[in-house]
């Protein structure tokens, strides 16, 4: 059988309102790796002023974040240089946004069936939480 060091890793870019990261986001973010469904691997903080300057903070080890916690990222610099940049330019003037890489360790198994069985994925996406939501909500208020 097929074993990974990894599960899929997601990208997310996060935005916020202000200069800095929600600590609430990050708290969260923290319970959810100590509860063992993801692994923090990477972790960019970036913020834009209101002229469009753009301020970039790669977290190492030993640094601290406010929300975090202890946790310690896994692989530092997987959310690479070129990444960081275009992401950055998504986040509005005057604004902030964590860039974060996540392995999902729920779906390492799955991953590792897949690569036994000699198929790939063909395809997988991702519906945001307030679509999936948003369409389900509709569909129950038309049955009803």
């Amino acid at each position: 059988m097929a074993e990974f060091r990894y599960g899929p890793v997601e990208l997310y870019l996060v935005g916020f309102e202000g200069d800095r990261p929600d600590p609430g986001v990050l708290s969260a973010l923290a319970d959810l790796v100590e509860g063992g469904l993801f692994r923090l691997l990477d972790l960019v903080i970036v913020s834009k002023s209101e002229d469009g300057d753009i301020d970039i903070v790669e977290i190492e080890d030993g640094d601290i974040v406010e929300g975090l916690g202890d946790i310690e990222l896994a692989e530092l610099g997987i959310a690479g240089e070129e990444d960081i940049i275009e992401l950055a330019e998504l986040v509005p003037p005057g604004g902030s946004a964590i860039i974060v890489a996540l392995e999902l360790l729920f779906a390492r198994t799955l991953a590792e069936k897949i690569a036994a069985a000699g198929a790939v994925v063909l395809s997988a996406e991702r519906i945001p939480a307030p679509i999936v939501n948003a369409v389900l909500d509709a569909a129950q208020s038309e049955g009803e």
